[in-house]
């Protein structure tokens, strides 16, 4: 009677669309905030009698990196993982909203209401602003809450989806968190040149704040069909976690290749995010307050794609060889960005170009795991990738920064260096996603075939 149930309600489209809606828009806005300070960068560096905050590129690098620090060095994304296999979506969900909302809380405080002057020593990066550091410390907490609500929606929409339009749910998911970078890289600069800084930032956590209200609706409809027999895996006896089973998750090699493809590419494109609205100003003259709107074209060209080429992946697969052209694509825009040429036109050609590749190996990359992995073990699974990830999003934004700064001269920023870097990591992108295909075509994971099952 349970598996009835539980297969009516998956089958009831207007019930799985609506939850997909429900916690992508709560994603969603998390990505407003972990994006919104990258187009104040200019605005943050300059002088404080200008209106600025007098940062250094060194310091905005390790206030980029910073969302990583508590999941890589204090191993939050695996507690977080494990807490979401074995307390269930609802519990892990909450708990996201709630850090993230801490943590956004933090960010605006350090800006809004602490002096940019004081500054401090910090071990290993040196002398900083006092006021960076708090900044930096929220990002960190808020980073937390940020990567559990990926994993716990990437759990739900895999609890709705498989066997059906998973790789449309995921790309749906994308496409909407794509809209909540784009909101932010447009729109911050606008709010901040119309008001003042912070606000853009206040703005950001008012969005965690609904994003929570959204999620606690989620909750009222998981607990509906949780009283009609359909469990979470946490309270599945089948289904239930237990740790001594990630070996099977740990020793398969596909997943490692997953893992780092993934570290990889995001390595090489939220960083460069980061730092795009700057590039625009300082490389191709494009005035501040517009210089935000053309790394925008990026996520928004990807709000249409990514939802397209999921479908695409329902239906006819072929996701490894996807994933190959998304990674030579990402890698050859990074390359001209990296040569001297000067035009805004190419730089808004290479955005429309890297628009694509930002869909199409998300599209098929976040669907891949479950044929990896037990639906038990997805959490834990996806906080592993996570974690590995953060390491990357962590310490390529400071390397950056740090680059930037040493190629300043005169009060001229030499971008070449920091790009050739990202073409750098892009190449190793490439190679994985060929060792990629290669595993895929000897141990028959699957990757290459359809996600919707026949009837």
């Amino acid at each position: 009677m349970t598996e009835l149930v539980q297969r009516t309600l998956r089958d009831s489209a207007a019930a799985r669309w609506t939850v997909l809606m429900i916690v992508a828009f709560t994603m969603m806005t998390g990505y407003v905030v972990a994006k919104e300070m990258s187009p104040l960068q200019y605005l943050l560096e300059t002088s404080v009698a200008q209106g600025g905050m007098g940062w250094t590129s060194s310091e905005f690098g390790m206030f980029a990196g910073a969302r990583g620090f508590f999941n890589v060095f204090l191993l939050m994304l695996f507690v977080g993982g494990i807490i979401l296999d074995k307390m269930g979506v609802r519990f892990a969900g909450v708990l996201s909203c709630v850090l993230m909302l801490l943590g956004s809380g933090a960010i605006y405080y350090a800006v809004a209401f602490t002096s940019p002057e004081p500054t401090m020593s910090v071990p290993v990066v040196g002398v900083v602003k006092r006021q960076v550091v708090l900044a930096a410390l929220g990002f960190a907490f808020f980073g937390i809450g940020y990567e559990l609500c990926g994993i716990t929606v990437s759990k739900v929409i895999v609890k709705w989806f498989t066997g059906k339009e998973m790789a449309l749910a995921m790309g749906i998911q994308v496409a909407l968190a794509r809209l909540g970078t784009a909101l932010a890289l447009a729109g911050s600069p606008a709010i901040a040149q119309r008001f003042s800084l912070p606000m853009p930032i206040l703005v950001g956590v008012l969005s965690v704040g609904i994003g929570l209200i959204a999620y606690l609706f989620y909750c009222q409809m998981d607990r509906r069909i949780e009283r009609e027999g359909v469990a979470d895996a946490a309270d599945s006896e089948e289904e239930q976690f237990h740790l001594r089973d990630l070996k099977t998750t740990l020793s398969n090699g596909g997943f490692w290749l997953i893992t780092l493809l993934c570290m990889l590419y995001y390595s090489a494109l939220y960083p460069f995010l980061d730092f795009a609205t700057h590039l625009m100003i300082v490389k191709y003259g494009v005035a501040p307050e517009l210089a935000g709107t053309i790394p925008a074209i990026l996520p928004f060209t990807s709000i249409v794609l990514t939802p397209l080429f999921g479908g695409m992946y329902d239906r006819i697969g072929r996701g490894a060889t996807i994933m190959i052209i998304g990674t030579i694509m990402l890698t050859l825009v990074l390359m001209v960005f990296a040569l001297p040429l000067h035009t805004s036109a190419l730089a808004i050609a290479m955005m429309f170009i890297l628009g694509i590749a930002f869909s199409l190996l998300p599209s098929v990359l976040w669907p891949a795991v479950p044929k990896l992995v037990p639906t038990s073990q997805l959490g834990t699974a996806y906080s592993v990738i996570y974690y590995i990830q953060n390491i990357g999003l962590m310490i390529v934004p400071v390397l950056i920064g740090n680059v930037l700064e040493r190629n300043t001269h005169a009060g001229h920023i030499d971008y070449s260096p920091a790009m050739w870097i990202f073409t750098c990591i892009g190449i190793a992108a490439v190679a994985i996603s060929v060792m990629l295909l290669r595993y895929d075509r000897r141990h028959k994971i699957g990757l290459e075939q359809s996600n919707i099952q026949s009837k």
